[in-house]
């Protein structure tokens, strides 16, 4: 009798607990907001559906970069030195093995502009190796001619502006066989272009300047190449050759820090001159009282008045007789 009341007692309280779930979730189907939030769902399913897919996209994006981060971090730091130590072991031996090979690279020839196409025009001189066409400035390979304002001596010791005369030459032969053509070599340390140029009719500028004295051979960038054509003018005495004459990278370098020239300076009187050439600062004379262009030039350089001869200041005197 006790057992069957036990029985009862536990069925009742079993299907009360039952009971209890079912008006719970009757009541929670039944709240007004879950009510509202289902319908939303159903109006908004597709709109949801097209999310989820780009959602999902998005992640499995994600996910794919997170994965190679991942297998890169697991690579054991250890293993990354040694493979680049090795790697750049390896490249040493590389070098060092084909280093005769690896002599002509430098930093330069890395930074070093374009090689640019062969200029032609009409020339404007600038002096005896310079000139510029199309407004670049080219200067002959492998010849140096007489600096602007350098003075040579002539076959009777008096001296003449050089470079000057250098750059009338090299005019009047352009001038000759238009236009000029200049084919690029390299560039020097001032970033010029320095090319073998020839006139129209096939001429070289370089080796005609030469061979009539009025430049000479530049062994250091010319490696003798005009040396038989300086030869020649040296024997017949043209142009530079007809006196006495300092090569122009040694007057350059004797004149970088302004140095007064090694020759008589300007406004002192020999007496040795004085006495060779028979001319005197005294009395002072006038272009009108002078004979010859010698006579000029020696009155300028040689006499505290001798400026006066020279009014434009190129460093010719009387140039009606000049």
């Amino acid at each position: 009798m006790a057992s069957s009341t036990a029985l009862v007692d536990d069925a009742l309280s079993s299907s009360s607990s039952l009971l209890r779930r079912v008006l719970t979730a009757s009541k929670t189907s039944l709240d007004p907001r879950r009510i509202w939030e289902h319908s939303q769902a159903g109006e908004k399913g597709l709109d949801r559906s097209r999310h989820d897919n780009r959602s999902d996209q998005w992640r499995k994006r994600t996910g794919a970069r997170r994965s190679r981060a991942l297998r890169w971090a697991s690579v054991p730091r250890r293993l990354v030195f040694v493979t680049v130590g090795a790697a750049a072991a390896l490249a040493a031996l590389t070098a060092m093995k084909h280093a005769d090979s690896l002599d002509e690279f430098s930093l330069q020839s890395l930074i070093r502009p374009k090689q640019p196409e062969p200029i032609t025009g009409v020339a404007s001189v600038i002096d005896g190796d310079t000139i510029e066409v199309h407004g670049q400035r080219i200067r002959f390979n492998g010849i140096d001619a007489p600096e602007s304002k350098q003075y040579c001596d002539d076959a009777k010791g008096f001296e003449y502006p050089c470079g000057r005369r250098s750059a009338e030459a090299l005019d009047g032969f352009l001038a000759a066989s238009r236009p000029v053509q200049c084919t690029f070599v390299e560039w020097d340390r001032y970033h010029r272009f320095v090319g073998d140029c020839r006139r129209a009719d096939g001429a070289s500028v370089a080796a005609w300047m030469v061979e009539h004295g009025q430049a000479l051979d530049w062994p250091r960038y010319s490696h003798g190449a005009h040396a038989p054509l300086q030869a020649k003018a040296e024997a017949a005495k043209v142009g530079l050759w007809v006196g006495n004459f300092e090569p122009p990278w040694d007057w350059r370098a004797s004149h970088a820090d302004g140095a007064a020239p090694s020759s008589q300076p300007l406004g002192i009187v020999s007496s040795e001159l004085v006495a060779q050439s028979g001319y005197s600062c005294e009395p002072r004379r006038y272009c009108s009282q002078i004979s010859s262009c010698d006579q000029a030039q020696w009155y300028l350089h040689n006499c505290s008045w001798g400026s006066k001869l020279d009014r434009d200041g190129d460093g010719v005197a009387c140039e009606t007789l000049c």
